[in-house]
């Protein structure tokens, strides 16, 4: 082939306003301060390829769209006046999603296959008009443009850019290199295999690093090996393996470790032998006794349960922290793909009905010194939002919840929640739907996305604290579009049976889905020069290794292999045949048909890694409650509570999801008069021809931690069963997900309150089976998430044990459901539960704590939970809104009761009158109380006047009053218990507050 690069530039015409340039001067100016006033963008596309002048020109006029945009050889004019030009680009071995894409156009257009040494690459110009030194096109470029670790920058002024010549290079491709496959010498001492684990970003102990050591002095695994040819110490490929396999990320090594449990206040002890068996799948276990709705949980990719006669529901919530502290736009993405393939991989495959996200992240007004390598929250949020909202509807799958909470001991690590539900037919190609089997002989089959250097040391990156040792490479690069074609592809050969077992491609790559799928066939053998790759020069390790995305990983009967094959390249999706699966006992890796690798199954996933024990110290800690001024007039308070960042309207940054693709939402994400009310939950229909549904809805409350894990854990249950008994759903088919995400809670030098961390972990595991065993709500799947600690800039910053609960309920009929908003004027408004004194970390105190500069002395009693009266509450509940009796229905949580009769006033652009006194209570409450507290268990109901007695008949035994009426006049006022005025406010000025804090931002 004849070398030539072409290079292209792309903008649009002059009279086209530039959103995205607009959008980086507002955030230069609004950010930094910069004097941006315009600034304006171009692609760059580098092409190396067989082109003769004419395709050339053909498809230099295709890579623009000729209506707004132009494009040239080599250069376009410069624009007129621009004072300084930032160049973005990825640094070799990067993933270039744009450039794939490119690719496959140019494949289009000159109609022929491209040689995998011809490449596009391409990169972003970005003009700027401003007073700005070139330090300050710099620390744009670096900080606002650009991420470092995968993108190089350069800056010119004009006059260099003027003079400068024309930039036609690009990475040189070699042929493939010669191989090389290393050794690792472990017979050194102590010190030496932990250099080995520190330095190789193994993140293996020293107890697992002697573990590998003496398995591979063993008499039966040297004889193993000389059969083979292998060297005695094992090979960078099987150490690898070992370490992702064994990596806190994948073994989740603390939930299965020997925990030493000790109360100094009680004294009482307690030998735990596996936080996940003896609480959560223990819990579900003893749940699973009464509930005959469990298809598959704690055994698969995603959570199952049975909806109908016809479908399954499939559910699943992942984190993606690590990665998006580094790269937040592509750490979000691959975190949402990644749970998309999820869904796909369970059973034999569920298709995708939608998608949740939330955040938790420090302040985007953050306006403190950042310790060195940390970016500044504002643009992780930004980033992360972007990252999801590419990856999710770009996939064509629409969203249904999102919520963030700000902290500013998320600044280290944000925690960055992605989640999926699928649908799967009960019974898939004769057999059921969430079966997983292997045969031996079965082929070994890759699909989708090519191999790259991005996602490696993914797992063992993720299990560490972030450091400035962390490797850029380990941030994968998601390609919505090509998980679009291999999801189609993937459906069509399930409903075709042409394959036995499926499983997604996440952390350690095909190290992880090869081995274990080999589990259930009890051995696999595959070839790593088969592989697809995205560029040449990956060693074999690293091919094992990479959580590159897109792929899938399938068990192919072999009189199966060539109608797949045929229905890849139909579906334009690539497939690699890459080895087949054995009974023999192991993982045996090879490259050119060498051995390099050959693992004893056991030794890899059961008997090799040792367990830990960990010491768990319980001692309640002593805050101090907030100071409680005297003020008599509460508005101003509800108005400080409305605003702030934890309680104040995400609308505009959901708006930017797309929540209506597939047509299939009844309770959306934002309802009322409006539609900008925040929905307790969301309502979906599961199928066009079927008014049966599923309500989805969270709880999480990470400030409660700061008190008791116990009460938050409780809480955050209560929150999400509540939520969707609210929308309609039924209390007794409502599972559960936990995603815990956790600072380190092993004790050591850099840790040295591990064992409270860890006794806060025992805490809440005790508390959600308590809770859920109580309701019979099943955890049908979840993730933890461990090592959330930065130590970057020199300065640990460690989150707070963080719990998201997840809530999967199903609704009979959809026409039935019941919303936030207030409905009309006249009805009567109720409370159900009782008020106590439970204000501890309330959004209240917090607001309290912060007017007396000590935001974290939040202190005071945390809320509990009655399981009993609040089963009776949300089975009452249930029954009204079965019966059509309610017109509205939300949830006091965050804010208390003041914020909930809020957003019913909001939602119904109408106001209300509401008397203390008739609040059901225990204790003397004063008013602020009565309006902040955040008990647990309650709801706010509104009915017609005519059916109040009704209503008033299904709550019959249980604490319910009748507190005010919805009224037209659009103001809220609220009588105190001694029958005085304690808040008056306009409600469209709530709205301005509620919305103000993050519009725009």
């Amino acid at each position: 082939m004849t070398e030539q690069t072409v290079r292209i530039e792309a903008g649009l015409r002059e009279e086209v306003p530039d959103a995205a340039g607009q959008g980086i001067a507002a955030q230069a100016r609004q950010w930094f301060g910069f004097d941006v006033r315009r600034c304006r963008c171009r692609e760059v596309y580098r092409i190396r390829a067989e082109l003769d002048p004419d395709r050339a020109g053909m498809v230099r006029a295709a890579f623009g769209d000729p209506v707004v945009a132009e494009t040239a050889l080599d250069r376009l004019p410069s624009p007129e006046g621009f004072d300084w030009l930032i160049e973005i680009g990825y640094k070799p071995g990067v993933t270039d999603n744009v450039g794939r894409t490119a690719r496959c156009v140019l494949e289009d257009l000159i109609e022929r296959e491209l040689d995998w040494r011809e490449q596009v690459f391409t990169s972003r110009q970005v003009f700027l008009w401003g007073a700005l030194e070139r330090g300050d096109a710099e620390h744009l470029g670096r900080d606002l443009l650009a991420n470092p670790l995968i993108q190089d920058v350069r800056v010119f002024s004009r006059q260099e850019w003027v003079n400068s010549d024309i930039d036609r290079s690009v990475p040189v491709f070699t042929d493939r290199p010669a191989l090389e496959v290393h050794t690792f010498d472990l017979s050194g001492d102590d010190e030496d295999l932990m250099r080995i684990s520190r330095e190789g970003i193994l993140s293996m102990s020293l107890a697992e690093m002697r573990s590998v050591r003496d398995h591979y002095l063993s008499e039966p695994v040297r004889a193993h090996r000389r059969e083979l040819g292998l060297p005695d110490w094992p090979t960078d490929v099987e150490l690898e393996c070992i370490a992702q396999t064994w990596s806190e990320h994948c073994f989740h090594k603390i939930f299965a470790a020997e925990v030493e449990y000790r109360d100094e206040e009680t004294g009482e002890e307690e030998h735990i032998r596996s936080l996940f068996k003896t609480y959560i799948r223990a819990a579900t276990e003893k749940v699973a006794e009464r509930a005959d709705w469990l298809v598959s949980v704690f055994s698969d990719n995603a959570g199952i349960v049975r909806f109908d006669d016809e479908v399954h529901v499939a559910y699943k919530v992942e984190t993606h922290n690590s990665p998006s502290a580094l790269d937040p736009y592509g750490g979000a993405m691959t975190g949402i793909v990644g749970v998309n393939r999820d869904p796909m991989g369970t059973g034999m495959g569920c298709a995708l009905l939608t998608n949740v996200w939330g955040y938790c992240l420090g302040s985007p007004f953050f306006d403190g010194e950042l310790p060195e390598g940390l970016m500044h929250p504002r643009r992780i949020r930004d980033g992360v939002h972007q990252g999801v909202i590419d990856g999710g509807n770009q996939s064509g799958i629409p969203w249904s919840r999102g919520f963030e909470c700000f902290d500013e001991r998320y600044l280290g690590k944000p925690l960055v929640y992605c989640g999926t539900v699928g649908v799967t037919p009960v019974e898939v190609a004769g057999g059921p739907a969430e079966r997983k089997e292997v045969e031996p002989g079965d082929l070994v089959v890759m699909c989708g996305g090519r191999i790259g250097k991005d996602g490696i040391h993914g797992a063992t990156f993720s299990s560490e604290e972030l450091r400035m040792e962390s490797p850029a490479q380990a941030v994968q690069i998601g390609d919505p579009l090509t998980q679009r074609k291999l999801y189609e592809f993937l459906l069509e050969a399930r409903d075709r049976g042409l394959y036995r077992c499926i499983t997604d491609n996440g952390a350690g790559g095909i190290s992880c889905s090869f081995g274990e799928m080999g589990r259930l066939s009890g051995g696999c053998r595959c070839e790593l020069a088969d592989a697809p790759l995205k560029y040449e020069g990956l060693q074999p390790w690293e091919i094992l290794l990479s959580e590159a995305q897109e792929r899938m990983t399938l068990a192919v009967s072999p009189e199966h292999r060539d109608e797949l094959l045929e229905l890849a390249r139909r579906r334009d999706v690539e497939l690699a045949v890459m080895g087949a699966f054995t009974d023999d006992g192991y993982f045996t890796v090879m490259w050119r048909g060498e051995t390099v690798a050959s693992l004893d199954m056991d030794f890899l996933y059961e008997s090799g890694c040792p367990r830990m024990t960990i010491p768990a110290r319980w001692t309640t800690p002593e805050i101090s409650a907030p100071p409680r001024p005297e003020e008599r007039d509460l508005t101003p308070r509800l108005k400080r509570v409305l605003a702030d960042l934890n309680q104040c309207s995400r609308e505009y940054k959901s708006r930017m999801y797309d929540g209506e693709v597939k047509g299939l939402s009844v309770v959306k994400p934002f309802m009322g008069v409006c539609a900008d009310t925040p929905s307790d939950a969301t309502v979906l229909r599961v199928r066009y021809d079927s008014d049966r549904g599923i309500v989805l809805s969270e709880g999480i409350h990470p400030w409660l931690s700061d008190l008791d894990t116990y009460a938050m854990t409780v809480s955050v249950v209560d929150e999400a069963v509540r939520r969707a008994v609210a929308a309609g759903a039924r209390p007794d088919r409502i599972a559960l997900l936990d995603n815990f995400c956790w600072p380190d809670p092993v004790e050591s030098e850099k840790t040295p309150d591990g064992a409270y961390k860890m006794a806060q972990l025992v805490r809440s595991n005790r508390a959600l089976y308590d809770l859920c065993t109580a309701w019979g709500t099943p955890l049908i799947s979840g993730k933890d998430s461990m090592k959330n600690d930065s130590t970057r800039g020199g300065r640990k910053i460690s989150i707070p044990p963080t719990l998201l609960i997840s809530a999967l309920g199903q609704i009979d009929d959809v026409r039935t459901a019941v919303t936030t908003p207030f409905k009309r004027a006249g009805d009567a408004i109720f409370v159900a539960g009782v008020t106590m004194d439970e204000t501890g970390a309330s959004a209240w105190a917090r607001s309290l704590a912060a007017d007396a500069g000590s935001p974290l002395a939040c202190g005071g009693r945390a809320p509990g939970v009655d399981p009993a009266s609040a089963w009776r509450r949300f089975e009452a509940v249930h029954r009204a809104a079965e019966s059509g009796l309610l017109r509205s229905a939300t949830t006091p949580a965050r804010g208390g009761l003041a914020l909930a009769l809020v957003m019913g006033c909001l939602g119904g652009a109408c106001g209300a009158d509401l008397e203390l006194g008739a609040l059901p209570v225990e204790g003397e409450l004063d008013d602020a109380v009565r309006l902040f507290s955040e008990t647990n268990s309650r709801f706010v109901l509104t009915c017609a006047p005519e059916d109040e007695e009704a209503l008033k008949d299904r709550f019959a035994g249980t604490p319910f009053a009748r507190i005010g009426t919805v009224r037209g006049h659009g103001r809220l006022t609220v009588r105190g218990h001694d029958g005085e005025a304690v808040m008056d406010a306009d409600v469209e000025d709530l709205r301005a507050t509620f919305k103000g804090t993050l519009e725009g931002v």
